[in-house]
Protein backbone atom coordinates (compact mmCIF):
# COMPACT_ATOMS: atom_id res chain seq x y z
CA UNK A 1 0.00 0.00 0.00
CA UNK A 2 0.98 3.73 -0.88
CA UNK A 3 1.80 6.54 2.15
CA UNK A 4 1.48 9.13 -0.43
CA UNK A 5 -0.63 11.87 0.15
CA UNK A 6 -3.63 13.31 -1.69
CA UNK A 7 -1.31 16.08 -3.50
CA UNK A 8 1.92 14.18 -4.02
CA UNK A 9 3.31 10.23 -4.62
CA UNK A 10 5.34 8.68 -2.35
CA UNK A 11 9.42 9.07 -3.62
CA UNK A 12 9.60 5.37 -2.28
CA UNK A 13 6.42 4.38 -4.44
CA UNK A 14 7.44 6.40 -7.10
CA UNK A 15 9.19 4.02 -10.62
CA UNK A 16 10.23 6.55 -13.74
CA UNK A 17 11.28 5.26 -16.70
CA UNK A 18 13.44 7.98 -18.98
CA UNK A 19 12.80 7.96 -22.62
CA UNK A 20 14.97 9.52 -24.80
CA UNK A 21 15.45 11.09 -28.38
CA UNK A 22 14.62 14.29 -30.01
CA UNK A 23 11.79 15.23 -27.39
CA UNK A 24 12.74 13.13 -24.14
CA UNK A 25 10.32 12.92 -21.44
CA UNK A 26 8.92 10.56 -18.34
CA UNK A 27 7.12 7.49 -17.71
CA UNK A 28 6.22 7.89 -14.24
CA UNK A 29 4.72 4.83 -11.92
CA UNK A 30 3.11 4.27 -8.64
CA UNK A 31 -0.02 4.64 -7.16
CA UNK A 32 -2.24 7.34 -6.53
CA UNK A 33 -0.61 9.73 -9.25
CA UNK A 34 -3.77 10.82 -10.90
CA UNK A 35 -4.69 12.69 -7.61
CA UNK A 36 -1.01 14.44 -6.89
CA UNK A 37 0.23 17.46 -8.18
CA UNK A 38 2.55 15.65 -10.50
CA UNK A 39 -0.82 16.19 -13.12
CA UNK A 40 -0.04 19.79 -13.35
CA UNK A 41 3.75 19.70 -13.14
CA UNK A 42 3.59 18.90 -17.46
CA UNK A 43 1.21 22.53 -17.92
CA UNK A 44 2.83 25.03 -19.96
CA UNK A 45 0.42 27.43 -20.57
CA UNK A 46 -3.63 28.36 -18.90
CA UNK A 47 -5.40 25.53 -21.26
CA UNK A 48 -5.82 21.96 -19.89
CA UNK A 49 -8.44 19.25 -22.11
CA UNK A 50 -8.96 16.42 -20.08
CA UNK A 51 -10.39 13.67 -22.55
CA UNK A 52 -12.23 10.45 -21.01
CA UNK A 53 -14.43 7.80 -21.51
CA UNK A 54 -17.94 7.04 -20.44
CA UNK A 55 -16.38 4.29 -18.01
CA UNK A 56 -13.33 6.11 -16.61
CA UNK A 57 -14.15 9.89 -16.71
CA UNK A 58 -17.16 8.97 -13.70
CA UNK A 59 -14.63 6.97 -11.47
CA UNK A 60 -11.37 9.76 -12.25
CA UNK A 61 -11.90 12.74 -13.75
CA UNK A 62 -12.99 14.84 -11.27
CA UNK A 63 -9.28 13.85 -9.17
CA UNK A 64 -8.00 15.01 -12.02
CA UNK A 65 -9.66 17.87 -12.59
CA UNK A 66 -9.03 18.58 -8.83
CA UNK A 67 -5.25 18.42 -8.83
CA UNK A 68 -5.20 20.86 -11.86
CA UNK A 69 -7.18 22.94 -10.21
CA UNK A 70 -5.41 23.09 -7.20
CA UNK A 71 -1.93 22.94 -8.17
CA UNK A 72 -2.70 25.77 -11.31
CA UNK A 73 -5.80 27.98 -9.76
CA UNK A 74 -5.62 30.01 -12.85
CA UNK A 75 -6.26 27.10 -15.39
CA UNK A 76 -9.01 26.80 -17.59
CA UNK A 77 -9.91 23.11 -17.59
CA UNK A 78 -12.58 21.67 -19.76
CA UNK A 79 -13.26 17.62 -20.08
CA UNK A 80 -14.76 16.13 -23.04
CA UNK A 81 -15.98 12.36 -22.68
CA UNK A 82 -16.07 10.10 -25.70
CA UNK A 83 -18.25 7.03 -25.98
CA UNK A 84 -16.41 3.85 -24.24
CA UNK A 85 -15.06 1.26 -26.57
CA UNK A 86 -13.11 1.04 -29.89
CA UNK A 87 -16.21 1.91 -31.93
CA UNK A 88 -15.62 5.38 -30.59
CA UNK A 89 -11.98 5.71 -32.37
CA UNK A 90 -13.20 7.28 -35.44
CA UNK A 91 -12.69 10.42 -37.31
CA UNK A 92 -16.20 11.65 -36.22
CA UNK A 93 -15.04 11.47 -32.49
CA UNK A 94 -11.63 13.12 -33.16
CA UNK A 95 -13.24 15.68 -34.54
CA UNK A 96 -15.30 16.16 -31.77
CA UNK A 97 -12.43 16.14 -29.41
CA UNK A 98 -11.00 19.05 -31.87
CA UNK A 99 -14.03 21.05 -31.64
CA UNK A 100 -13.66 20.61 -27.66
CA UNK A 101 -10.24 22.32 -27.66
CA UNK A 102 -11.57 25.16 -29.90
CA UNK A 103 -14.86 25.81 -27.68
CA UNK A 104 -11.84 25.92 -25.10
CA UNK A 105 -10.11 28.39 -27.08
CA UNK A 106 -6.87 26.80 -26.58
CA UNK A 107 -3.57 28.14 -27.34
CA UNK A 108 -0.23 26.49 -28.39
CA UNK A 109 0.72 26.25 -24.81
CA UNK A 110 -2.36 23.97 -24.05
CA UNK A 111 -2.65 20.69 -23.02
CA UNK A 112 -4.57 17.68 -23.89
CA UNK A 113 -4.88 15.09 -21.28
CA UNK A 114 -5.65 11.59 -22.16
CA UNK A 115 -7.14 9.70 -19.55
CA UNK A 116 -8.39 6.01 -19.86
CA UNK A 117 -7.28 3.00 -22.17
CA UNK A 118 -5.82 2.93 -25.46
CA UNK A 119 -8.44 4.52 -27.19
CA UNK A 120 -8.94 7.33 -25.34
CA UNK A 121 -4.82 7.74 -25.68
CA UNK A 122 -4.74 6.93 -29.17
CA UNK A 123 -7.89 9.49 -30.06
CA UNK A 124 -6.84 12.54 -27.74
CA UNK A 125 -3.00 12.29 -28.78
CA UNK A 126 -4.02 12.58 -32.34
CA UNK A 127 -6.60 15.44 -31.50
CA UNK A 128 -3.00 17.03 -30.01
CA UNK A 129 -0.97 16.22 -32.56
CA UNK A 130 -2.95 18.32 -34.91
CA UNK A 131 -4.53 20.75 -33.33
CA UNK A 132 -2.44 24.27 -34.32
CA UNK A 133 -0.17 21.84 -35.71
CA UNK A 134 0.73 20.12 -32.43
CA UNK A 135 0.47 20.92 -28.80
CA UNK A 136 1.32 19.24 -25.44
CA UNK A 137 -0.24 15.90 -24.76
CA UNK A 138 -0.31 14.21 -21.09
CA UNK A 139 -1.03 10.56 -21.37
CA UNK A 140 -2.87 8.96 -18.05
CA UNK A 141 -3.16 5.10 -18.71
CA UNK A 142 -5.99 3.77 -16.57
CA UNK A 143 -5.54 -0.06 -18.18
CA UNK A 144 -2.16 -2.50 -17.91
CA UNK A 145 -2.11 -2.67 -21.92
CA UNK A 146 -1.94 1.16 -22.64
CA UNK A 147 0.63 1.48 -19.37
CA UNK A 148 3.07 -0.64 -21.08
CA UNK A 149 1.74 -0.42 -24.69
CA UNK A 150 -0.07 2.81 -25.92
CA UNK A 151 0.91 5.39 -23.97
CA UNK A 152 4.25 5.14 -24.87
CA UNK A 153 6.05 5.96 -27.94
CA UNK A 154 3.73 8.73 -29.67
CA UNK A 155 1.87 6.76 -31.87
CA UNK A 156 -1.59 8.56 -32.19
CA UNK A 157 -4.27 6.70 -34.71
CA UNK A 158 -8.03 6.55 -35.41
CA UNK A 159 -10.22 3.51 -37.31
CA UNK A 160 -11.62 3.23 -40.27
CA UNK A 161 -13.63 0.71 -41.48
CA UNK A 162 -10.81 -1.06 -43.66
CA UNK A 163 -8.70 -1.43 -40.68
CA UNK A 164 -7.05 -0.38 -37.42
CA UNK A 165 -4.94 2.48 -36.83
CA UNK A 166 -4.63 4.11 -40.35
CA UNK A 167 -5.25 7.61 -40.03
CA UNK A 168 -2.84 9.23 -37.64
CA UNK A 169 0.27 10.84 -36.29
CA UNK A 170 3.59 10.41 -34.48
CA UNK A 171 3.49 12.27 -31.33
CA UNK A 172 5.35 11.84 -28.51
CA UNK A 173 3.76 12.76 -24.96
CA UNK A 174 4.87 15.50 -22.72
CA UNK A 175 5.09 12.88 -20.00
CA UNK A 176 3.20 9.58 -19.02
CA UNK A 177 2.07 9.41 -15.35
CA UNK A 178 0.26 5.48 -14.81
CA UNK A 179 -2.03 5.01 -11.50
CA UNK A 180 -1.18 1.49 -10.61
CA UNK A 181 -4.35 2.32 -7.97
CA UNK A 182 -6.25 2.88 -11.33
CA UNK A 183 -6.39 -1.18 -12.22
CA UNK A 184 -8.23 -1.70 -9.19
CA UNK A 185 -11.36 -0.64 -10.75
CA UNK A 186 -10.43 -2.58 -14.05
CA UNK A 187 -12.66 -5.48 -14.72
CA UNK A 188 -10.93 -8.43 -14.68
CA UNK A 189 -10.74 -9.49 -18.54
CA UNK A 190 -9.10 -5.88 -19.38
CA UNK A 191 -5.94 -6.69 -17.09
CA UNK A 192 -5.45 -10.28 -18.02
CA UNK A 193 -5.62 -8.55 -21.73
CA UNK A 194 -2.88 -6.22 -20.48
CA UNK A 195 -0.45 -9.00 -20.24
CA UNK A 196 -0.08 -9.80 -23.50
CA UNK A 197 1.52 -6.70 -24.16
CA UNK A 198 3.61 -7.56 -21.23
CA UNK A 199 4.44 -10.97 -22.10
CA UNK A 200 5.30 -10.14 -25.59
CA UNK A 201 8.29 -7.86 -24.15
CA UNK A 202 9.94 -10.76 -22.91
CA UNK A 203 9.10 -12.77 -25.84
CA UNK A 204 10.85 -10.24 -28.03
CA UNK A 205 13.68 -9.00 -26.12
CA UNK A 206 14.38 -10.67 -22.69
CA UNK A 207 13.77 -14.19 -22.01
CA UNK A 208 14.53 -14.21 -18.44
CA UNK A 209 11.41 -11.68 -18.07
CA UNK A 210 8.80 -14.45 -19.10
CA UNK A 211 10.35 -16.48 -16.07
CA UNK A 212 9.78 -13.81 -13.94
CA UNK A 213 6.18 -13.36 -14.90
CA UNK A 214 5.48 -17.07 -14.98
CA UNK A 215 7.06 -17.16 -10.96
CA UNK A 216 4.85 -13.74 -10.13
CA UNK A 217 1.52 -14.97 -12.26
CA UNK A 218 -0.76 -15.01 -8.55
CA UNK A 219 0.87 -11.68 -7.46
CA UNK A 220 0.23 -10.23 -11.00
CA UNK A 221 -2.87 -11.33 -11.63
CA UNK A 222 -4.38 -10.53 -8.06
CA UNK A 223 -3.59 -6.68 -8.46
CA UNK A 224 -0.18 -6.45 -6.25
CA UNK A 225 0.99 -3.06 -6.35
CA UNK A 226 4.61 -3.99 -5.66
CA UNK A 227 4.61 -6.71 -8.90
CA UNK A 228 2.38 -4.87 -11.03
CA UNK A 229 4.83 -1.51 -10.72
CA UNK A 230 7.90 -3.92 -11.39
CA UNK A 231 5.64 -5.47 -14.67
CA UNK A 232 4.60 -1.70 -16.18
CA UNK A 233 8.36 -0.58 -15.43
CA UNK A 234 10.29 -3.59 -16.96
CA UNK A 235 7.55 -3.06 -20.25
CA UNK A 236 8.37 0.37 -20.48
CA UNK A 237 12.20 0.29 -20.22
CA UNK A 238 11.97 -1.88 -23.01
CA UNK A 239 9.26 -0.34 -25.49
CA UNK A 240 11.68 3.24 -24.49
CA UNK A 241 14.70 1.69 -25.70
CA UNK A 242 13.31 0.75 -28.44
CA UNK A 243 11.55 3.46 -29.11
CA UNK A 244 15.03 5.88 -28.45
CA UNK A 245 16.65 4.24 -31.62
CA UNK A 246 13.21 4.18 -34.15
CA UNK A 247 10.75 6.54 -33.55
CA UNK A 248 9.01 6.45 -37.01
CA UNK A 249 8.77 3.12 -37.21
CA UNK A 250 11.58 2.64 -39.56
CA UNK A 251 13.12 -0.25 -38.31
CA UNK A 252 13.86 -2.11 -34.84
CA UNK A 253 10.22 -0.63 -33.45
CA UNK A 254 8.54 -3.02 -35.81
CA UNK A 255 9.50 -5.58 -33.50
CA UNK A 256 7.32 -4.43 -31.12
CA UNK A 257 4.49 -5.38 -33.12
CA UNK A 258 5.31 -9.12 -32.44
CA UNK A 259 1.53 -10.72 -33.16
CA UNK A 260 -0.25 -7.26 -34.18
CA UNK A 261 -0.28 -8.37 -38.08
CA UNK A 262 -2.67 -11.06 -36.82
CA UNK A 263 -4.12 -9.56 -34.11
CA UNK A 264 -5.64 -6.65 -35.85
CA UNK A 265 -6.36 -8.84 -38.81
CA UNK A 266 -8.56 -10.87 -36.27
CA UNK A 267 -10.33 -7.60 -34.75
CA UNK A 268 -10.78 -5.92 -38.10
CA UNK A 269 -12.45 -9.18 -39.16
CA UNK A 270 -14.92 -9.52 -36.15
CA UNK A 271 -15.96 -5.83 -37.14
CA UNK A 272 -17.04 -6.83 -40.51
CA UNK A 273 -19.19 -9.46 -39.44
CA UNK A 274 -20.68 -7.51 -36.69
CA UNK A 275 -21.21 -4.26 -38.65
CA UNK A 276 -18.00 -2.37 -36.82
CA UNK A 277 -15.77 -2.25 -33.82
CA UNK A 278 -17.60 -3.37 -30.61
CA UNK A 279 -17.07 -4.20 -27.10
CA UNK A 280 -15.91 -7.76 -27.00
CA UNK A 281 -18.36 -10.39 -25.46
CA UNK A 282 -18.11 -14.04 -24.72
CA UNK A 283 -17.73 -15.36 -29.00
CA UNK A 284 -15.09 -11.62 -29.66
CA UNK A 285 -11.74 -10.74 -28.30
CA UNK A 286 -10.59 -7.62 -27.42
CA UNK A 287 -7.17 -6.34 -28.65
CA UNK A 288 -4.97 -7.85 -25.66
CA UNK A 289 -6.99 -10.98 -26.27
CA UNK A 290 -6.53 -10.98 -30.16
CA UNK A 291 -2.44 -9.96 -29.68
CA UNK A 292 -2.23 -12.94 -27.46
CA UNK A 293 -3.30 -15.19 -29.98
CA UNK A 294 -1.37 -13.29 -32.66
CA UNK A 295 1.58 -14.14 -30.94
CA UNK A 296 1.03 -18.27 -31.29
CA UNK A 297 0.54 -17.47 -34.71
CA UNK A 298 3.22 -15.86 -35.35
CA UNK A 299 5.34 -18.75 -33.32
CA UNK A 300 4.04 -21.20 -35.43
CA UNK A 301 4.58 -19.72 -38.28
CA UNK A 302 8.30 -19.04 -37.25
CA UNK A 303 8.07 -22.71 -36.52
CA UNK A 304 6.95 -23.57 -39.81
CA UNK A 305 9.58 -21.46 -41.63
CA UNK A 306 12.32 -23.22 -39.10
CA UNK A 307 13.02 -20.44 -37.32
CA UNK A 308 12.06 -21.49 -33.76
CA UNK A 309 11.35 -24.93 -32.11
CA UNK A 310 8.19 -26.80 -31.08
CA UNK A 311 9.47 -25.94 -27.10
CA UNK A 312 9.60 -22.37 -28.07
CA UNK A 313 6.36 -22.46 -28.86
CA UNK A 314 5.44 -24.28 -26.06
CA UNK A 315 6.72 -22.02 -23.61
CA UNK A 316 4.65 -18.65 -25.01
CA UNK A 317 1.61 -20.80 -25.88
CA UNK A 318 1.41 -22.15 -21.70
CA UNK A 319 2.67 -18.68 -20.07
CA UNK A 320 -0.30 -17.22 -22.33
CA UNK A 321 -2.98 -19.63 -21.13
CA UNK A 322 -1.50 -18.87 -17.51
CA UNK A 323 -2.76 -15.23 -17.39
CA UNK A 324 -6.21 -16.50 -18.76
CA UNK A 325 -5.74 -15.57 -22.34
CA UNK A 326 -6.64 -17.41 -25.82
CA UNK A 327 -4.48 -19.07 -27.82
CA UNK A 328 -6.51 -20.29 -30.61
CA UNK A 329 -8.60 -19.12 -33.63
CA UNK A 330 -12.58 -19.98 -33.44
CA UNK A 331 -13.60 -21.73 -36.60
CA UNK A 332 -15.98 -18.27 -37.41
CA UNK A 333 -12.89 -16.37 -38.36
CA UNK A 334 -11.75 -17.13 -42.11
CA UNK A 335 -8.85 -17.20 -43.16
CA UNK A 336 -8.73 -15.95 -46.35
CA UNK A 337 -10.57 -13.18 -44.90
CA UNK A 338 -7.79 -12.37 -42.04
CA UNK A 339 -5.09 -12.37 -45.36
CA UNK A 340 -6.74 -9.77 -47.05
CA UNK A 341 -6.80 -7.83 -43.72
CA UNK A 342 -3.08 -8.52 -43.75
CA UNK A 343 -2.44 -7.02 -47.00
CA UNK A 344 -3.85 -3.64 -45.57
CA UNK A 345 -1.48 -3.56 -42.72
CA UNK A 346 0.94 -0.43 -42.00
CA UNK A 347 3.80 -3.19 -42.17
CA UNK A 348 3.54 -4.49 -45.51
CA UNK A 349 5.34 -3.36 -48.77
CA UNK A 350 4.55 -3.41 -52.07
CA UNK A 351 6.49 -6.68 -52.34
CA UNK A 352 4.47 -8.29 -49.50
CA UNK A 353 3.71 -9.61 -46.38
CA UNK A 354 5.72 -8.44 -43.81
CA UNK A 355 5.76 -9.97 -40.17
CA UNK A 356 7.55 -9.88 -36.72
CA UNK A 357 8.57 -13.44 -36.48
CA UNK A 358 11.74 -15.27 -33.87
CA UNK A 359 14.13 -17.03 -33.71
CA UNK A 360 13.51 -18.33 -30.39
CA UNK A 361 12.15 -16.53 -27.24
CA UNK A 362 14.23 -13.27 -27.08
CA UNK A 363 14.92 -13.09 -30.24
CA UNK A 364 12.29 -11.42 -32.76
CA UNK A 365 12.93 -10.07 -36.17
CA UNK A 366 11.30 -8.38 -39.15
CA UNK A 367 10.83 -10.98 -42.33
CA UNK A 368 10.10 -9.65 -45.62
CA UNK A 369 8.24 -11.31 -48.07
CA UNK A 370 6.69 -14.21 -45.86
CA UNK A 371 4.56 -16.49 -48.66
CA UNK A 372 0.97 -15.91 -48.19
CA UNK A 373 0.75 -19.75 -48.43
CA UNK A 374 2.96 -20.07 -45.10
CA UNK A 375 0.38 -17.52 -43.32
CA UNK A 376 -2.62 -19.47 -44.60
CA UNK A 377 -1.22 -22.32 -43.46
CA UNK A 378 -0.37 -21.05 -39.88
CA UNK A 379 -4.17 -19.96 -39.61
CA UNK A 380 -5.60 -22.89 -40.52
CA UNK A 381 -3.29 -24.95 -38.01
CA UNK A 382 -4.76 -22.75 -35.61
Amino acid sequence: MTNASSTDASSTDLRTVAVGGAQPYAISIAPDLLSSDAVAAPLRGRHALLVSDGHVAPLYAQRVQDALRRARPEACVALHVIPPGEAAKTLAHFAGAVDALAALGATRDACVYALGGGVVGDLAGFAAACWMRGIDCVQLPTTLLAMVDSSVGGKTAVDLPQGKNLVGAFHPPRAVLADTTALRTLPARELRAGFAEVIKYGAIADAPFLDWLDANADALLSGDDAALSEAIARSCAHKASIVERDPYEHGDRALLNLGHTFGHAIETEQAANSGGYSAPDNDSFNHGEAVAIGMVLAARLSKALGLASDTDVEILRALLQRFGLPVSLPPSLDAQALLAHMRLDKKAQASGLRFVLWDGIGRARVVADVAEDAVLAALRAA
